[in-house]
């Protein structure tokens, strides 16, 4: 119990101003979740989970912290979700490990479909769940905080399903964030968003690598052609 009190209630001084632990925490586990899942290791999930834990309390302020603290519900939402969807792409990708692939998940190009799939539902997703942020009384302006909440659930997913563009869901996503979590005064995070624009591109690059050497080798040379006795063997 003392550690758990110490944990929510330690503050990091910065400037003449505080920044939370927890926050800075949270944000810590997230990047290395970032970092394992750019190189495809399963461990990236478990490490995810214990960051969004963390990052859940943060963004519900008001009930973890001071009540004059904004809440962030999109941000808080994806926590729950994020923990969700890791359990799927933790055993997804447990599942193709068990089955003698190399890494944990091979990257591919997501379909035409699925790629107007992703489109659609973050705009969409943003649109309906706008209305319903602004009634449980989310940050101005609501719709930033829909969009981190549509974008994150999509590239967590397309994650789990292995689609290199789910780095590309991420950077729309921090494009979005960094400045909302700059308004609502959580500095780690955005910090840490504004870092993961700049990580989301790298990982894009790296899954795009791999998945153009993970394609099959093709026989480029004809195969030997026996005539009669003076053939070659």
């Amino acid at each position: 119990m003392d550690f758990l009190r110490w944990l929510f209630e330690a503050q990091i001084p910065v400037a003449g101003s505080s920044l939370l632990l927890r926050e800075v925490v949270g944000n810590i586990f997230g990047l290395l979740s970032a970092l394992g899942g750019m190189r495809r290791k399963v461990w990236a999930w478990p490490v995810g989970i214990i960051g969004n834990a963390l990052l859940l309390t943060v963004f519900l302020g008001s009930l973890f912290g001071s009540a004059n603290t904004a809440n962030l519900l999109g941000q808080a939402g994806r926590q729950i979700m994020f923990i969700a969807v890791a359990v799927y792409g933790w055993q997804r990708w447990r599942q193709s490990k068990q089955d003698g692939a190399g890494h944990a998940v091979t990257p591919q190009w997501a379909s035409g479909r699925a790629r107007i799939g992703l489109v659609a539902g973050l705009i969409l997703g943003t649109v309906a769940l706008t209305p319903l942020f602004a009634a449980l009384g989310s940050y101005e302006p609501v719709w930033a905080d829909a969009w981190t909440f549509m974008g994150s659930l999509l590239a967590t997913y397309g994650m789990a399903r292995g689609w290199v563009e789910f780095w590309l869901i991420w950077v729309a996503v921090d494009i979005v964030g960094v400045p909302l979590l700059f308004s609502a005064g959580y500095y780690a995070s955005a910090f840490m968003y504004l870092f993961y624009g700049v990580f989301t591109l790298i990982g894009f690059f790296v899954w795009w690598r791999a998945k153009d050497r993970s394609k099959p080798e093709v026989e480029t040379l004809l195969p030997d052609v026996r005539v009669g006795t003076g053939g070659r063997s």
